[in-house]
């Protein structure tokens, strides 16, 4: 019983200001913004009872507080999903805000970003296609960082370090195998460029279809022409390939080379500044 009165004796307690003054009602108000600081329980067993409540200055402190809270831990979470979910930091610029709007294929990003759920609960990914320098990999980074800032976890890598990855743990396989497969979306990045050995393409098609068991969507950036994935020379690469397309609708990626036209731009800029 002690205990149950200590207990009555803290809910009822309240910090009492300087400017703080008792109202016509019997119940203490804030002297700064002259709001009630107490309410009356009109429930047992404290039925009566002057118990405490925040008045409207202290609850825009708390409402600021928890913002601000809320603030620090998500921009902590989407740093940790960065960190941990690309291989390149210089991806992490690789976003909508930076786009300078010459890729006519940006939309279908955006598109991508805006129907995330539809995406995630049909499993449906991109096969980026075309030519080298046309902006494949920064419009998936774009879709990559987009959803990271809604603390969704992506995983941007490529074959090559895939590969080398398995290599080097070999005997950790299938787990490394599984953790591509645990984020929600996978972007593989450069398709094809990795080795061609037989073991290679052995663990290509492990990944790409432990991804497909997944049931989860996953976006991949190419060189190879459409026409190639869908007209396969041997069994190895067709098997693989069939999966892709299953996966992953085609966008073709086509026109101006950015990579060329920026180090066209660099040695202009150059020659202005040595004549």
């Amino acid at each position: 019983m002690n205990d149950f009165d200590s207990i009555i004796k803290r809910m009822t307690v309240t910090h009492v200001g300087p400017e703080d003054y008792t109202g016509e009602d019997g119940l203490l108000y804030c002297g700064k913004c002259r709001t009630p600081k107490q309410f009356r329980m009109d429930a047992a067993p404290l039925e009566g009872r002057l118990l405490p409540c925040p008045c409207r200055c202290e609850q825009e402190r708390i409402d600021r507080e928890t913002t601000e809270q809320e603030t620090r831990r998500h921009l902590q979470a989407v740093a940790d999903l960065k960190r941990r979910g690309f291989t390149d930091p210089a991806m992490r610029g690789w976003t909508f805000a930076n786009d300078n709007g010459k890729c006519p294929q940006m939309k279908h990003a955006h598109f991508y970003v805006e129907h995330w759920d539809t995406m995630l609960a049909e499993n449906i990914g991109y096969l980026l296609w075309g030519g080298v320098g046309t902006g494949k990999s920064y419009f998936a980074g774009c879709i990559a960082n987009a959803l990271m800032e809604q603390e969704i976890t992506v995983r941007m890598t490529n074959f090559a370090l895939i590969l080398n990855d398995l290599t080097a743990s070999f005997e950790g396989r299938n787990e490394y195998i599984s953790q591509l497969c645990r984020a929600l979306l996978l972007i593989i990045d450069d398709f094809g460029m990795e080795r061609g050995t037989e073991y290679g393409l052995e663990q290509v098609y492990n990944v790409i279809d432990s991804r497909y068991r997944s049931k989860k969507p996953l976006i991949v950036t190419t060189n190879i022409p459409l026409q190639d994935l869908q007209h396969p020379q041997n069994t190895a690469h067709a098997r693989i390939y069939d999966r892709l397309l299953e996966m992953c609708a085609p966008i073709r990626f086509s026109g101006e080379n950015f990579r060329k036209a920026t180090a066209q731009d660099k040695l202009a800029r150059l020659k202005n500044l040595m004549d």
